[in-house]
């Protein structure tokens, strides 16, 4: 009886421990709630910090596009624990970012520890298909004096497609589309959705089309989204930027962002502050 009791004792220590304590659950729910600022207020008045509240003060001041502030937090939260794939994830994330918005004197090192970042998450956990999959974009995109390169990328792909098909047909249709064989990126794109019909494949495959102006099968893949998925906020954003962008539809773009900045979105969606921006950008036209 002692000895179950302490087996008991001990799972629930366990739960305690990995629930995190009140404040920082209350955190988490006012980030999926996209609340971040008053997550942020939260995290800030925890007294005893480690990597899991290091860690969401970084994805708050990443999701609210402080990239300076995100990448100091996740850099305390790797220090806390180095063998973390998702910390490592989002530091790499955070480093890309400001690697994006600095001076050209500052990106290619904070470009170059982004590299080295997404490596390290790969590496840490082989089989996090988001730390893959975000290595493989970098590798694609980057000149080869910051490391990147199509074969390089290409070894990435081969790694996703052991994991989940679908995702290993798009990083195909990512290489095929930059080596500009089109014809392979779309066999490639459709591949992925007969694997998996989820609604990120058809705004892929509407996203390719359109960028080679066949803007009829563009609409009817969002359309079929929309089957899939009515009234998916991300979705939604889809379909107005894809709109802005090749100067179409522009009244219903306009209705589609008024639309997505009165519903509840979570972190996964893109932020109310790039609708506003397109918002901004369509009133203009």
């Amino acid at each position: 009886m002692i000895q179950v009791r302490a087996v008991a004792l001990l799972v629930c220590a366990v739960s305690l421990v990995w629930a995190g304590s009140p404040d920082l659950v209350q955190a988490r729910k006012l980030y999926n709630l996209t609340e971040f600022e008053e997550s942020l207020k939260v995290l800030h008045a925890i007294p005893d910090k480690d990597g899991p509240v290091y860690d969401l003060m970084g994805r708050n001041y990443y999701l609210q596009a402080d990239y300076k502030k995100a990448s100091e937090a996740l850099e305390k939260a790797v220090a806390a624990d180095p063998g973390n794939s998702e910390y490592a994830l989002w530091l790499a994330r955070a480093l890309g970012r400001r690697a994006e918005t600095s001076s050209p004197f500052t990106a290619p090192g904070f470009a170059s520890k982004a590299r080295q970042y997404f490596e390290k998450a790969a590496q840490l956990n082989p089989r996090n298909l988001e730390a893959l999959s975000d290595l493989f974009e970098y590798y694609l995109e980057a000149p080869g004096f910051l490391g990147g390169g199509q074969e390089k990328a290409q070894a990435v792909a081969q790694q996703i497609a052991m994991i989940d098909p679908g995702e290993g047909h798009w990083s195909q249709a990512k290489l095929a589309e930059k080596r500009k064989e089109y014809t392979s990126a779309e066999e490639q794109l459709r591949r992925a959705i007969e694997v998996s019909p989820r609604v990120g494949r058809f705004i892929e495959l509407a996203r390719f089309l359109a960028r080679q102006g066949r803007f009829q099968e563009s609409d009817q893949s969002l359309a079929r989204a929309e089957k899939i998925a009515p009234n998916s906020p991300r979705l939604m954003f889809a379909q107005a930027d894809l709109y802005i962008k090749h100067g179409r539809n522009l009244e219903l773009a306009r209705d589609l962002l008024k639309r997505y900045l009165t519903l509840a979105l979570s972190p996964d969606d893109p932020p109310r502050s790039q609708a506003e921006q397109l918002l901004r950008q369509v009133r203009g036209t």
